[in-house]
C-alpha cells in the first residue's frame, strides 16, 4: 500500500520507553503487520537511557486493528504510547486576563487553519477580551479572581476540562499563579508564556525596567506549567535583538509579538504531537 492509497488513514504514533536494541525494528514490524506505511519517523535516545519516537503512518487498518497490533509490542517494550489521527484538532481551553495579543494570535491562527486546535471556551478573570473572543465565535466566561474566589475559579477550570474533554490548557497571558493542586491536575497539558530578558525583570512593567537597563535582547519562553513558577519544561523560545533607539513602548510591542509567536508555535508543536516530556526537559520532533 502506498501513502496515496484511497483507503489509507493517516496516523501519528508517539512512544516513550527504556532504551534497548531493536525498538525501531519491533515498532516498524508492527506497523507493517497492520498494513501500514511509515511516512515519517523521528527518534531520540537520551543519556539517561530513555527512548523517544514519533511516527507518521498511512494505513487502511482501523484504530482497533492498529492498537491490537501495536499494543503487545508496546507492552513488551514497557512503553507509554499514544495513537491519534494525524492533524486532528486538539480540544483547547484558553485562560486569559486583559492582554489581547496572545489570545488574538491563537484564535486567528486557528481560524486560518494553520493551528490545529478547537477552542470551545475562553475563561478569563476580567471581561476586557469578551468582544475579541466573540469576534472569533468563541464564548468567554469571566470571573473575578480574588483571594476568596480563586479556589472557585480553579474549580471552574477543572470542570471545563472535564465538560469539554479538554486536551490542552493555554495560559494566554493569564496573570494569575495556579495552585499546586491545579498544576498537578493539568500536568503535561498546560502551556504558559512569559517574557525572557537578560537580566530578568519581575513585577510590574518589566518592559519599562528593560528600557531603563538598556537591554539588547528581548525574548519569550513557552513552557509547561508546573508549581515552580515559570520553571516548567521548555517547549519553545525566541529572541529579538534591540538597541538604544527603542523606546519602552517599542520594547513592549516587540516583546508582545515575540510572546504571541512563541506561544502559538508551542501550541502547534503540542497539537501535532511533536512534544514529549523528558523529566524537566522536552523532546521536540520538528
Amino acid at each position: 500500500m502506498t501513502s496515496d492509497s484511497p483507503s489509507a488513514q493517516h496516523w501519528v504514533l508517539t512512544l516513550t520507553c527504556p532504551d534497548r536494541p531493536g525498538i525501531v525494528h519491533a515498532v516498524s514490524a508492527a506497523v507493517v503487520a497492520a498494513r501500514g506505511n511509515i511516512a515519517e519517523l523521528q527518534q531520540f535516545s537520551n543519556s539517561e537511557g530513555h527512548f523517544f519516537m514519533r511516527i507518521q503512518v498511512d494505513s487502511a487498518a482501523s484504530r482497533a486493528e492498529l492498537e491490537s497490533t501495536l499494543g503487545p509490542v508496546a507492552e513488551d517494550l514497557g512503553a507509554t504510547w499514544n495513537l491519534d489521527h494525524l492533524g486532528r484538532p486538539k480540544r483547547t481551553l484558553i485562560l486569559a486576563s486583559k492582554a489581547a495579543h496572545c489570545l488574538n494570535d491563537l484564535l486567528f491562527r486557528q481560524r486560518s487553519g494553520w493551528l490545529p486546535i478547537e477552542v470551545p471556551l475562553v475563561l478569563a478573570n476580567h471581561p476586557d477580551l469578551t468582544d475579541l473572543a466573540q469576534f472569533y465565535g468563541v464564548p468567554l466566561e469571566h470571573h473575578a479572581v480574588l483571594p476568596e474566589t480563586k479556589a472557585a475559579f480553579e474549580r471552574r477550570i477543572m470542570e471545563a476540562v472535564e465538560e469539554y474533554d479538554i486536551e490542552l490548557v493555554v495560559l494566554a497571558r493569564y496573570m494569575q499563579i495556579l495552585s499546586p493542586q491545579l498544576c498537578e491536575f493539568l500536568h503535561g497539558r498546560a502551556i504558559n508564556i512569559h517574557h525572557s530578558f537578560l537580566p530578568g525583570f519581575k513585577g510590574a512593567n518589566p518592559y519599562r525596567q528593560a528600557y531603563e537597563r538598556g537591554v539588547k535582547l528581548i525574548g519569550a519562553t513557552a513552557h509547561f506549567v508546573t508549581s515552580d513558577l515559570d520553571e516548567g519544561p521548555i517547549i519553545e523560545q525566541n529572541v529579538v535583538r534591540v538597541d538604544h533607539t527603542k523606546s519602552a513602548t517599542d520594547l513592549r510591542a516587540i516583546g508582545q509579538d515575540a510572546e504571541s509567536q512563541t506561544l502559538t508555535a508551542a501550541v502547534k508543536l503540542f497539537a501535532e504531537d511533536r512534544v514529549l516530556l523528558d523529566g524537566a526537559r522536552t523532546v521536540i520532533f520538528r
